[in-house]
């Protein structure tokens, strides 16, 4: 059987920390950014740890949660 692949999308996008938390960036960042304040600009530069609903989402697209 070969091994499975990690999705190139993802390892992008997302790393693990030594936790095993995965950590991403902030949505809302592309566009329409007039409105928003430089203050909450700036701390959506900032990245995030994703919640716990989206993580063995995303385990699963980088091969490391269980299957």
């Amino acid at each position: 059987m070969p091994k499975m692949k990690t999705h190139s999308g993802a390892k992008k996008r997302f790393t693990k920390t030594a936790t095993g938390k995965v950590r991403g960036r902030h949505a809302f960042t592309s566009h329409i950014l007039e409105k928003k304040s430089a203050n909450h600009k700036r701390h959506l530069g900032k990245p995030v740890i994703m919640s716990a609903d989206d993580s063995p989402r995303i385990n699963k697209l980088l091969r490391t949660g269980k299957k």
